[in-house]
C-alpha cells in the first residue's frame, strides 16, 4: 500500500479542555505553567497563557503539547502576579491557532482574557444573532460568544456584564476570566464540568481537577459551586449566585474516563471510584479466567477493582506507547491493526495460553475494541473475555466532550450479542446503569448519564436565526 499518514484520535471520547489560574504570586505564568502541565490529559492540541502586571495583560498561545508551547524565555514575557491558563482540545472549533485558548481580547472598557471547559449549546443562535448586526468574529470558538456578549452589556462592573453574559448562553462552562485587575471563575447552574478553588500562601488558585493543586503544594479550599460566580482581586475572595438553582448534573465520564485518578472532583476520588466501578463489573459479569488485565491507562484501576472483587490476578498484559503524537507515517508495506499496534502493545509472556479478562473504560465505534481483542488472541490467548466499566454509549455528548454522531456509536445501533461478535471476544459485559450508581455513590446521586440515557439536563438549541433579534435590547 502506499505511505500512508495516521491520526491518533480514532476511537476515543477525546479530553475536553482544562484550566488554571492564579492571583496574587510572584512566580504566577510560572505555576500556570506547572498547573497546565498537570491538565495536560484534558487536552493535548494546543495551550496557552494570560497574565497581568496590573496595567495590562501579556499572553502567549500554540499548538502542541504544554511542554513545545511553552519554554524559560516565553514564560519571562509573561510579567505579573496573575495568570490563567488552558490545554485544549476541540469540541467546539477547528483545530487552528485562531481556536487557541485562553481568548484575548480589547474593548471599550479594557482587557479581558477567557478560558472555557465545556461547551455552548445555543452558541450557534447567539452566533447569528450578532452576525446580523454586523459582528465580526477571530475564531470559530463558542467562547468568543462570550466575549461578544461581555462587550456589548451596557452594565458598568466585569461582574455585572460577566453575569449578563452567562445568562444568555446555555450548556456547560467551567470558565475563567482575568483583567487587568481580577480573576474571575463561574461554573454552570447544572455544574457539568469539574472546576475547584486553593490556596497557595497569600495566592488564589483555581483549576479544573486538583490534580493541579497538589504539584504547586497548593491546599484545596472547595469546589466553585454549581451557579456560582467567584471573583478574586486584592480585597479577597467573593462569591455570587446569580442564576436560578438547576438540577445539579456533573458529567459521570469524568469519573469513568477523563478525570486523572490522583485528582477529586464532585465530592469524590477518581481512582477509588474507577476500583468502584471494576468491582461492581465484576460482580454483575463473572467469568472463569486466569488474568484480569487493563486497556492502559484508563482501564487500570477499574482491573484492579475486578482483579481484587473476583480473586483473579491482576498482570499488566499490554504496554502503551505514551509519546505517539497526533499523527505518525505507516510504512508501504501494510501491518495489520498498525493504527492500535503503535500505541499498545501485548506482553505475550503474560498473555500465552490463558483465559484473559480484558478492562476498559467504553466502546465507541467498535473499531478499536476489535483490533485489540485480535491483538491479544495472536498474542496466544486461550480466550478473550471483555468487560467494560461503563453502561453501554448510546448517545453523544454536547457539554464539552467530542464524541461521534449516534449513528457512529455502536451500542446504539447493535445488541450486546451484535457486539460481541463485531470485537470478536468470547464473551462481553458492561457495567449497568445501576452499577454505575452504585460505584459513584460517594459522590451523590445526581449526574449528567446522557451518553448512556439519552436524558439531557441542558435542552440542545437547533443552529437557527431566532425570528426576533434581541441581542441588544
Amino acid at each position: 500500500m502506499d505511505e500512508a499518514i495516521y491520526h491518533t484520535d480514532d476511537d476515543r471520547f477525546h479530553d475536553e479542555c482544562g484550566v488554571f489560574g492564579i492571583f496574587g504570586h510572584p512566580e504566577a505564568a510560572n505555576l500556570a505553567y506547572l498547573g497546565l502541565y498537570s491538565l495536560q490529559h484534558r487536552g493535548q492540541e494546543s495551550a496557552g497563557i494570560v497574565s497581568t502586571d496590573g496595567a495590562k495583560l501579556h499572553y502567549h498561545k500554540g499548538m502542541g503539547l504544554v511542554a513545545d508551547v511553552f519554554s524559560g524565555d516565553t514564560i519571562s514575557r509573561l510579567p505579573g502576579q496573575s495568570a490563567v491558563g488552558h490545554v485544549r482540545y476541540s469540541t467546539a472549533g477547528e483545530s487552528h491557532i485562531k481556536n487557541a485558548q485562553p481568548f484575548v481580547v480589547e474593548y471599550s472598557r479594557g482587557s479581558v482574557a477567557v478560558a472555557h471547559n465545556g461547551n455552548l449549546v445555543n452558541a450557534a443562535v447567539l452566533r447569528a444573532e450578532f452576525e446580523a448586526y454586523g459582528a465580526i468574529f477571530q475564531s470559530s470558538m463558542d467562547t468568543e460568544i462570550i466575549v461578544h456578549l461581555i462587550a456589548s452589556c451596557k452594565d458598568k462592573s466585569i461582574v455585572d456584564r460577566i453575569t449578563s453574559a452567562l445568562k444568555r448562553v446555555k450548556g456547560s462552562y467551567s470558565l475563567l476570566f482575568l483583567t487587568e485587575d481580577k480573576m474571575i471563575a463561574a461554573r454552570d447552574p447544572h455544574g457539568v464540568r469539574p472546576l475547584s478553588i486553593a490556596r497557595l500562601k497569600g495566592a488564589w488558585v483555581v483549576a479544573s481537577e486538583t490534580c493541579a493543586f497538589d504539584l504547586i503544594e497548593a491546599e484545596y479550599v472547595r469546589e466553585v459551586e454549581p451557579g456560582e460566580i467567584v471573583v478574586i482581586d486584592k480585597n479577597g475572595i467573593a462569591s455570587y449566585k446569580p442564576f436560578a438553582e438547576a438540577r445539579y448534573s456533573p458529567c459521570v465520564f469524568e469519573f469513568i474516563y477523563f478525570a486523572r485518578p490522583d485528582s477529586n472532583i464532585f465530592g469524590a476520588n477518581v481512582y477509588e471510584v474507577r476500583k468502584n466501578l471494576g468491582a461492581r463489573l465484576s460482580q454483575e459479569h463473572p467469568v472463569d479466567a486466569d488474568i484480569v488485565i487493563p486497556v492502559p491507562d484508563s482501564g487500570v484501576p477499574a482491573s484492579i477493582g475486578y482483579s481484587k472483587a473476583s480473586g483473579i490476578p491482576f498482570e499488566k498484559g499490554i504496554v502503551r506507547n505514551h509519546y505517539v503524537g497526533r499523527t505518525f507515517i505507516e510504512p508501504k508495506d501494510s501491518i495489520r491493526h498498525f493504527g492500535v499496534k503503535i500505541k499498545l502493545n501485548p506482553i505475550k509472556e503474560v498473555i500465552k495460553g490463558k483465559r484473559v479478562v480484558v478492562i476498559d473504560d467504553s466502546i465507541v465505534r467498535g473499531t478499536t475494541s476489535r483490533k485489540i481483542v485480535k491483538m491479544i488472541r495472536a498474542a496466544g490467548a486461550k480466550e478473550v473475555h471483555m468487560r467494560i466499566s461503563s453502561p453501554p454509549t448510546i448517545c453523544p455528548c454536547y457539554y464539552g466532550i467530542d464524541t461521534p454522531s449516534r449513528e457512529e456509536l455502536i451500542a446504539s445501533r447493535q445488541s450486546l450479542d451484535e457486539i460481541n461478535d463485531y470485537i470478536t471476544s468470547d464473551t462481553l459485559g458492561y457495567l449497568s446503569s445501576e452499577g454505575l450508581y452504585d460505584a459513584v455513590r460517594a459522590a451523590g446521586g445526581s449526574f449528567c448519564d446522557a451518553c448512556f440515557t439519552g436524558r439531557y439536563p441542558i435542552d440542545i438549541v437547533k443552529a437557527q436565526v431566532l425570528p426576533q433579534l434581541a441581542l441588544f435590547k
